[in-house]
């Protein structure tokens, strides 16, 4: 239902405010989507002068939206690639760069699952398809079904990256966390990523089963939803997250994240699942 919640939101501040001056545009990541979403509804509570449209899509399209002159403020899960950087240099965009969180990529199973761990060895093999069965992991001769997302995702590219491989073609593409959500816990043999903070949300921790993971370096498997480890960066799969804000979009969306970055907006991004980054 968040797709619904983007709209009435969108159309909640629209209408509050039609000064383009404080008409804010926030497009990309959609690990970030509901935690923007909820910075948002806070944030026109003590600012209800402004108003700020969230739309998700991907990391890529935050990016490109910049580039077109369609948004404020990209949200995005990784940082920019070479090619994107060079496109902002030759459309002479300077952009400024906040890290306003830290998320951990959680891979999840049915909850019916027969396993809790895994290892980033026997997870790269499954994600590139070179591991097409279950039965080295779980005994069971089932065949493995992977969801993901598309290419234009953070996520997607940082796992690739992580792993050092490419998904495998078989890899069912998923228009975000809670079509992958929706799909694991309806496929026993499926297995599937999204933002741990995402999983902050409602019930959905009790609809799936978070693995842990287990990399060459550690003794022990680690949870994404481990604060603890997560502070001590022992999570194979944790990454800042990002927005890119060009420079003539400013002081139009200072206050925004000036409220971010305040003790009210901390609390938000800790409560949503997401955690601080170090100063």
């Amino acid at each position: 239902m968040i797709e619904m919640r983007h709209i009435l939101l969108f159309i909640l501040l629209l209408c509050a405010c039609s000064n383009d001056d404080r008409s804010i545009k926030v497009k990309g990541s959609d690990t970030e989507v509901n935690l923007a979403v909820t910075l948002a509804e806070h944030f026109y509570q003590v600012s209800p002068d402004f108003s700020v449209a969230i739309s998700g899509g991907g990391s890529g399209l935050g990016i490109a939206s910049l580039l077109n002159g369609q948004a404020d403020i990209a949200n995005s899960s990784r940082p920019l690639n070479a090619e994107e950087d060079s496109l902002f240099k030759v459309k002479d965009i300077e952009l400024r760069t906040i890290i306003f969180a830290e998320d951990a990529t959680a891979f999840i199973v049915h909850k019916d699952f027969p396993a809790d761990t895994i290892d980033v060895v026997s997870l790269a093999k499954i994600l590139s398809g070179a591991s097409r069965s279950w039965k080295l992991i779980t005994g069971q001769d089932l065949p493995i079904n992977i969801y993901g997302r598309q290419s234009n995702s953070g996520t997607h590219s940082f796992v690739q990256e992580k792993l050092g491989i490419h998904f495998s073609r078989e890899a069912k593409e998923m228009n975000g966390n809670a079509q992958i959500m929706e799909g694991i816990k309806m496929d026993r043999s499926g297995i599937g990523y999204v933002g741990a903070g995402y999983l902050a949300h409602g019930d959905e921790q009790q609809n799936v089963k978070v693995l842990y993971v287990r990399d060459s370096a550690a003794k022990v498997a680690i949870s994404p939803l481990d604060e603890q480890a997560i502070k001590e960066k022992r999570y194979a799969f944790q990454r800042p997250l990002y927005q890119f804000i060009p420079s003539t979009s400013w002081d139009k969306v200072k206050t925004f994240i000036d409220f971010e970055q305040s003790e009210e907006g901390q609390k938000i991004i800790k409560a949503s699942g997401y955690y601080i980054t170090a100063p």
